[in-house]
């Protein structure tokens, strides 16, 4: 907007300037002719007082008389003037006699020419026409840059309307010289924006209907065992009971899980940021994790203590789905290590497993999508666990990355040393 206000206030200052400056070099040069008006009057009085008293009025009868400029010589004591007014033969005299007519006078020996009633403003229709043509100008400049601004601002109306009737991949293409091209990026941003969280939630909607609808299938059927063991006195019912919390865990936790996915949507307030020990909080998640696992978990920390700005219970997480993820997959150990460079810090984590196939690389980090690998435990995941990581890495203006081959797969997380000033 502010290139918008500067490009009009350009335009009607230019407008006035180059067009008040070419139309009044005009009118001074060919039409307004200044002190020099009185120059003729002042020349012919002179000529006359070269004549005798007696010719001078013949002399005047013989000349051709302009009906827009009347001459007529008077004797001195014809004309009454105030004191303040002196004739000479050198300069002219103007006397108003109506708003709009006045007469001249000048001296001619002893006697005085006047000329008149004369127009005071003999070029007033012409002056007319050049304002007139002075505002049209003005209105065709105006034109000029308007015209392409409104129908950038139908461009932008259309698109409002499409995107109002749920057209979501509603984009407006105008040339990066348009005035409102800034709002048009704008605009594709928000458009792209409700997209994304349209097709997310619709998305999970989907997936969870899907995850729900099989611990549900088994707790209905659990129930329908139930009243029959009850009926019949079978010494099953502790084993159903078990099953059916069971059941209930699944839903809790993939409640939770979702519940967190959506709490680090991009459109939620980011986290609050600390300054942390790196070394030290990766360790004391390492520890929580290794009790009462068999798969030892190595730690390689930087040879240095280093403090990074972030949130310690959101990379806490992060780090604990990607162990927790590793240790379903790991053979023998797994390795977690922190590397640094002038801009980035990571923190890896790798395992020994079979690796993930280049086909399912690209689609690991998205929500509810769970890798077809076997795994050690009967029990799988809801496919939320990178999905949370990739989100919580967005976060920290860092990212989430994959290398994986057989016999090995790498999961990191890169965090910035400098983290970025966050858009309000």
């Amino acid at each position: 907007m502010k290139r918008l206000f500067v490009s009009l206030y350009l335009l009607l200052s230019l407008s006035f300037l180059g067009i008040g400056w070419t139309l009044d070099s005009i009118w001074q040069h060919y039409i307004d002719n200044g002190a020099s008006e009185n120059a003729p009057l002042v020349a012919f009085a002179q000529l006359l007082s070269q004549l005798p008293e007696d010719k001078r009025a013949s002399y005047l009868k013989k000349m051709t008389h302009t009906p827009d400029f009347p001459l007529t010589l008077l004797d001195a004591n014809q004309v009454a003037l105030a004191d303040k007014h002196q004739l000479t033969n050198d300069a002219v005299i103007s006397i108003a006699t109506t708003p709009t007519t006045e007469l001249h006078f000048v001296a001619v020996g002893d006697q005085i020419l006047m000329a008149g009633p004369l127009d005071l403003d003999p070029n007033a229709k012409l002056r007319g026409l050049f304002n007139l043509f002075f505002y049209l100008s003005l209105a065709l400049v105006s034109l000029i840059w308007v015209w392409p601004l409104s129908r950038d601002l139908k461009t932008l109306q259309s698109a409002a309307k499409q995107l109002g009737i749920a057209k979501w991949d509603t984009q407006i293409v105008l040339s990066t010289r348009s005035q409102v091209h800034e709002l048009a990026q704008t605009f594709n941003d928000m458009a792209s924006h409700i997209a994304h969280l349209i097709d997310n939630q619709t998305h999970l909607l989907n997936a969870v209907s899907h995850e729900i609808r099989t611990p549900l299938s088994r707790l209905k059927f659990a129930l329908a065992l139930m009243s029959q063991y009850a009926r019949s006195h079978i010494p099953n019912q502790s084993q159903l009971s078990d099953n059916i919390n069971q059941d209930i865990d699944e839903i809790e936790a993939l409640l939770e899980e979702l519940l967190s996915y959506t709490s680090l949507d991009p459109q939620y307030d980011r986290p609050k940021f600390e300054h942390c020990e790196l070394n030290l909080l990766v360790e004391k998640t390492i520890k929580r994790l290794q009790i009462h696992q068999i798969i030892p978990i190595t730690f390689i920390p930087l040879a240095t203590q280093i403090e990074i700005k972030a949130n310690a219970l959101l990379i806490d997480r992060a780090l604990q789905n990607l162990i927790t993820n590793a240790l379903r997959f790991s053979q023998q150990s797994i390795i977690v290590e922190i590397s640094c460079n002038k801009k980035w810090i990571q923190i890896s984590v790798i395992d020994d497993g079979e690796g993930i196939s280049s086909a399912e690389q690209d689609k690991i980090f998205e929500p509810f999508y769970r890798s077809n690998n076997k795994h050690k435990n009967e029990t799988r995941g809801h496919g939320l666990g990178l999905a949370i990581v990739k989100r919580i890495m967005e976060k920290h203006h860092g990212s989430a990355t994959l290398e994986s081959h057989h016999g090995q797969t790498k999961f990191s997380l890169n965090l910035p040393l400098n983290l970025p000033r966050p858009i309000d």
